[in-house]
């Protein structure tokens, strides 16, 4: 699951700034590093493989500028996307405040505060299902965008529930 909540303070501890709730989340990654460089080897091979009949001969000359181009191309969309996957956001929950820092790979980070008593999670049929928004404060903002729909609805209710708890010790 991409996604690790971490609880802080009781509900009604006493610590006024101590989180009652710490949820971080990040893009799904399926290479590993030892996964990349096999599937770049593969690649390399599986290209190379058809060069052999024509080893000594000028059409290799020709073909090899375009081979080491297209691996070149996959290694580099391939870093980009492990790039991507950097991405992470933060929503931290007090009975005061709650907020999402998101840290953008390419991007500066943003940034969401509100007071929890008038924040609403809410799952929209739309643009893409199981579309979660938290409404309060100045803007909607979207949680979660990179996570399945059916991570997303588990993420909505954990946050309905968080946000009842955090009401009524209000």
């Amino acid at each position: 699951m991409p996604f690790q909540v971490t609880k802080g303070a009781p509900d009604h501890s006493g610590a006024l700034s101590t989180p009652t709730l710490e949820i971080t989340l990040w893009p799904h990654q399926s290479l590993t590093p030892k996964g990349f460089v096999i599937f770049i080897g593969a690649t390399s091979m599986l290209f190379a493989l058809p060069l052999l009949s024509v080893v000594g001969t000028a059409a290799l000359w020709f073909l090899l500028p375009f081979i080491a181009a297209t691996v070149t191309l996959v290694w580099c969309l391939l870093k980009r996307s492990w790039k991507d996957g950097t991405l992470r956001e933060q929503l931290t929950l007090t009975p005061e405040l709650i907020s999402i820092l998101r840290t953008n790979p390419r991007a500066p980070k943003q940034s969401w505060e509100a007071n929890p008593f008038w924040v609403r999670a809410e799952l929209h049929s739309e643009p893409v299902e199981n579309y979660l928004t938290l409404r309060g404060g100045a803007r909607d903002v979207e949680l979660g965008r990179f996570l399945t729909p059916e991570e997303r609805a588990e993420l909505h209710n954990l946050l309905l529930d968080a946000l009842a708890r955090t009401k009524t010790a209000q």
